[in-house]
């Protein structure tokens, strides 16, 4: 024993093992796990994984070996089905699936989140479109049956939450609002969750007159338990682990320095599965854990138990940024201040509460009532955009330095010299007034409908927002997109017409990003734009209407239509800008007759890039028209396999003489003015 001690005393091999499974993860990561399936399987047999049900569907998770996985979406007949189905099939279940495989579809633009390659960090590299559902036989897994019962138990979804680390019933929304207010953390079970039930099962057994090593082995074995009922998921593996070494440390006076014991764990974390280093609750349960470790004695020199709270909270906030802006590109500098109240009312009062509550179901009013309190204040805060800011996403690289000075700064608090502070919020301005920098148009792929993204000299205008009943393009593609490119709010929001398709999203907008004013059509208000109208008078947001032209730093933005005519389409603002010597139109749904009506008042010059008339439709793009403003570059926004039978094969054969790029092939397309030159990014899929 005394040997071992002083191995395990050496500084050094922790970090000779930390650089030799570094390499070995790096190398794993370079060579991932292929798939077994051809892609050509009728039916696929397995064991259910995870169960999601919504209204429509089921989303089953099917492990078909001990690493590989499917997903299989099976969409409901009626209601009857999906009683039935949901009654018949449970976790831990050996199935049988029929229907088509097929990849996931990757993004199709480059700056949103990338599920295809998420699957795969999972092991999940087809997605089946399931006919048929067979159950081959029940589980009978005793660690399965005792989720199947926890599971049973969590009727709220928070319960799912801080029992099971299970996040998926929460709203998006809800949780988006904790993620903006920097609380999201809480919400992962970690060392806090952890630390707190060992404390209060150590105290237990300790009443109970159970000896120091039966204890904390009784403890290790229900945490051991407890993380395979949670999916090994990385916060809770690293916790775990980290009692577990603790406790031999305690136990056997190994007096193993706490970083050490970290390494351990973060390799034996990564050993199990590489793909941990792409996991976001994992990057910040090390990160903060690891830098609360070394600063714990600068922390442990204040008395007061909020200053130390207050302290904790500032070098976790620091720590974190580098991982928010990465993932996020927001921060709440306000978040230091939140997380005084929230991590006490969420490590004393709401996590203690959820596991008092699964053993005693009739507490779940109070718990409701707690869970309220929780939901009203986070949804109040989030309203306070003080102190909030977006940050543009750069080459990961860059984040380095973050890392680089926030390493600094701790270590000047520790020395008790802050000088490094300044050097971190220098990058931080830097990085923040960054997107400045660039000129470009952004035409966004909104399936069928329009949205372009238009930023220059700081200024940001978007023409039109899409518009889907089924599936969110603000909340799903737009707004994510404006963080991305460090956009806080959106100056003009120009609406070529009142179509859904091209501002059916414009309330959606509205509602939860900042605009600052509205410009409308010539022609009267349609029921669509009165809505909008009255969301405007609501938040006196400035709307004007059938303008001729509009400032934009030395440039203008000309509104060629300003004739009203009986319909829609026609009434379309057609729009001519000239930024840094290249000519940009863009026509909304304007046909043929709005084209010769433009064309017999404007002599037009050669166009470099046009956002083509009504999805390139046989309606609009006249030979004549095209003739005269010759487009070197054309856009067409246009949805994959849509009804309309858009784009007509007989206008794409007009624009013969220019580049066309079309969103359903091309992805989202980038017209970026730099340095005088116009350079194109697309994102085909």
């Amino acid at each position: 024993m005394l040997r071992l001690r002083k191995i395990l005393l050496c500084n050094y091999l922790y970090y000779i093992v930390l650089i030799v499974f570094t390499l070995l993860t790096i190398f794993r990561l370079y060579n991932p796990y292929t798939t077994i399936l051809t892609g050509k399987e009728k039916y696929i047999d397995g064991i259910i994984n995870s169960i999601k049900s919504n209204k429509d569907k089921i989303e089953l998770i099917i492990s078909i070996n001990k690493k590989e996985k499917v997903k299989a979406n099976y969409y409901f007949k009626n209601k009857k089905e999906k009683i039935r189905i949901l009654k018949i099939i449970d976790i831990g279940d050996n199935v049988t699936i029929y229907g088509n495989l097929a990849e996931p579809e990757v993004n199709k633009t480059k700056e949103l989140f990338n599920y295809k390659k998420y699957l795969q960090r999972n092991n999940i590299f087809y997605i089946q479109k399931t006919n048929k559902i067979v159950l081959n036989s029940k589980s009978n897994n005793i660690f399965i049956n005792i989720k199947k019962k926890i599971i049973k138990r969590c009727n709220n979804p928070y319960l799912k939450v801080f029992i099971l680390g299970d996040k998926s019933l929460i709203d998006k929304i809800t949780l988006s609002n904790y993620r903006d207010l920097g609380i999201s953390h809480l919400f992962a079970i970690s060392g806090m969750h952890i630390t707190l039930l060992s404390s209060i099962l150590l105290k237990i057994l300790k009443k109970l007159s159970i000896g120091e090593e039966k204890r904390y082995l009784i403890v290790i074995i229900i945490l051991l338990i407890y993380l395979f009922l949670t999916g090994i998921s990385p916060s809770i593996l690293r916790a775990v682990l980290f009692f577990i070494f603790f406790s031999i440390n305690k136990i056997y006076y190994f007096y193993i320095k706490n970083t050490n014991i970290y390494i351990l764990v973060l390799i034996i974390s990564l050993l199990y599965n590489p793909n941990y280093i792409y996991d976001v609750g994992f990057l910040y349960s090390f990160s903060i854990s690891l830098s609360l470790i070394a600063m714990s004695d600068y922390i442990n020199k204040y008395n007061s138990y909020l200053k130390k709270l207050f302290i904790t909270s500032l070098i976790s906030f620091i720590v974190s940024i580098p991982i928010t802006l990465y993932n996020f590109n927001s921060i709440n500098t306000l978040s230091i201040i939140y997380n005084l109240f929230y991590v006490p009312f969420i490590s004393i009062i709401v996590f203690p509460l959820s596991i008092i509550t699964l053993f005693l179901p009739f507490l779940n009013s109070i718990y409701n009532y707690v869970i309220n309190i929780l939901e009203i204040t986070s949804n109040a805060l989030n309203r306070i955009n003080f102190l909030k800011f977006n940050f543009c996403s750069l080459d990961k690289y860059f984040y380095i330095i973050y890392i680089v000075f926030i390493v600094l700064f701790l270590y000047s608090l520790k020395i008790n010299k802050k000088k490094y502070t300044l050097f971190l919020l220098l990058v931080l301005i830097i990085h923040y007034v960054y997107p400045s920098i660039d000129n470009y148009l952004y035409v966004l792929d909104v399936g069928q409908g329009d949205s372009s993204l238009l930023h220059y000299q700081n200024t940001n205008i978007l023409i039109d927002t899409g518009g889907n009943k089924y599936n969110s393009v603000i909340t799903n593609i737009t707004i994510p997109i404006l963080k991305k490119r460090g956009i806080n709010r959106i100056d003009y929001l120009v609406l070529s017409h009142g179509d859904f398709d091209h501002m059916g999203e414009a309330i959606n907008l509205v509602n939860n990003f900042k605009v600052e004013k509205v410009i409308f059509n010539c022609g009267s208000y349609n029921d669509l734009e009165q809505e909008l109208i009255k969301v405007l008078d609501k938040k006196h947001i400035k709307y004007y209407s059938c303008i001729k032209e509009l400032n934009i730093d030395k440039n203008k933005l000309y509104f060629l239509q300003t004739k009203e005519y009986d319909n829609e389409n026609d009434n379309s603002n057609v729009i001519y800008t000239e930024l840094n010597g290249y000519k940009f139109m863009f026509i909304g749904d304007a046909s043929v007759t709005t084209e010769k009506e433009i064309l017999s008042k404007y002599n037009l010059p050669d166009i470099d890039v046009l956002k083509v008339g009504h999805h390139e439709s046989k309606t609009s793009s006249s030979k004549e028209f095209i003739d005269e403003i010759n487009p070197k570059y054309s856009i067409i926004s246009v949805g994959k396999n849509n009804r309309y039978g858009h784009p007509n094969k007989e206008v794409s054969n007009v624009l013969n003489k220019s580049k066309v790029y079309r969103t359903d092939q091309d992805g989202s397309i980038m017209f970026k003015i730099k340095n005088n030159k116009l350079k194109i990014e697309t994102c085909s899929p």
